[in-house]
């Protein structure tokens, strides 16, 4: 089968588009023809090997352990396991899994769930990591309340996308904050108020929010406090810049060393994969609560133009693959 390989840490340069073995069901397994996959932020950090930390973690010191990117994913169940029981041959799913940027794909069955039935395949690859980012840090480390006022920094971006809609689901009064060009954006899926960073900084302390999310964002932890109402919540997902070593994810550190001492309840996300999860996430789409916004999509041979033109800032919402 083909897929996008890499055996070296470095640019999007070192990825090739090549003929690997086929990965097989194992017996609790559901092997998927891969109709599409997606970009998220992670893909760039694990092909560059960078954060340095990443590698500590356990994702190969010198050269990566997977050498097949992508982790979400949308296709058809090609094969399924001994033990599987939910899915059959030809099941429409999506979910998560490694080395989605091929035309297979191995995972256990409980990284999928049936696609829902509003979305094409090409929608529901660009779900997974990134709608379940967003669930967690509103749902589970934010505790967003009905009437809360949350403030989504990165709002037009993979994640922001959907803590807007998740947060309004949850009902919240929203501000998203993007830039220029992606306003119209940010207001189109339900942000109540909208801010242009370029225009106006929202960590001047003139506005106060009961919970602000940050998206992967490079703004100083005394900046996000700032914004914070006297018992708010900052929530910190991922993060850009901070050196080779420790990358966005000193900011995390600080926020939680510090969080004892302050008002404020200050978070970092760290995401966890659950199916139920997933459930959750095609209950709210197909409920039309909850869509992917989709900015573009490239063929599978051109998953390095989709990485640098995600990492380039200029995406609104999801980059996608097809196979």
């Amino acid at each position: 089968m083909k897929a996008i390989v890499h055996d070296t840490y470095g640019s999007s340069d070192v990825l090739e588009l090549r003929d690997i073995d086929k990965p097989s069901a194992g017996e609790g397994d559901v092997l998927v023809r891969v109709h599409a996959a997606a970009v998220d932020a992670g893909v760039w950090h694990l092909m560059t090997g960078l954060p340095y930390l990443l590698r500590l973690m356990g994702y190969g010191l010198r050269a990566p352990k997977v050498r097949v990117r992508g982790r979400e994913v949308a296709g058809r169940v090609e094969a399924v396991g001994a033990g599987v029981t939910r899915f059959r041959p030809g099941d429409e799913v999506f979910g998560i899994c490694e080395g989605s940027f091929a035309e297979y794909a191995s995972a256990p069955e409980d990284r999928f769930v049936p696609k829902p039935a509003n979305l094409t395949l090409e929608q529901a690859a660009a779900v997974p990591m990134s709608a379940l980012t967003a669930l967690q840090a509103l749902r589970d480390v934010g505790r967003v309340q009905p009437g809360q006022k949350v403030l989504i920094i990165g709002a037009a971006g993979g994640v922001g996308t959907f803590a807007v809609q998740l947060a309004k689901a949850f009902g919240a009064e929203v501000t998203g904050v993007c830039s220029t060009t992606k306003t119209d954006l940010v207001r189109s899926i339900g942000a109540d108020d909208v801010i242009d960073y370029t225009r106006e900084d929202v960590t001047d302390g003139t506005r106060h929010y009961d919970l602000v999310v940050d998206t992967a964002g490079n703004r100083p932890l005394s900046r996000l406090r700032r914004a914070l109402a006297p018992r708010g919540t900052l929530v910190i997902v991922g993060g850009e810049g901070g050196g080779r070593w420790f990358g966005g994810t000193d900011r995390v550190l600080r926020a939680v060393m510090l969080s004892p001492f302050v008002r404020h309840k200050l978070r970092g996300l760290v995401s966890v994969e659950r199916h139920e999860d997933l459930q959750t996430l095609r209950e709210l789409i197909e409920a039309g609560k909850v869509a992917p916004v989709v900015d573009a999509t490239y063929p599978l041979s051109e998953a390095p133009e989709a990485i640098r033109y995600l990492q380039g800032g200029n995406a609104r919402g999801k980059v996608v693959i097809t196979v």
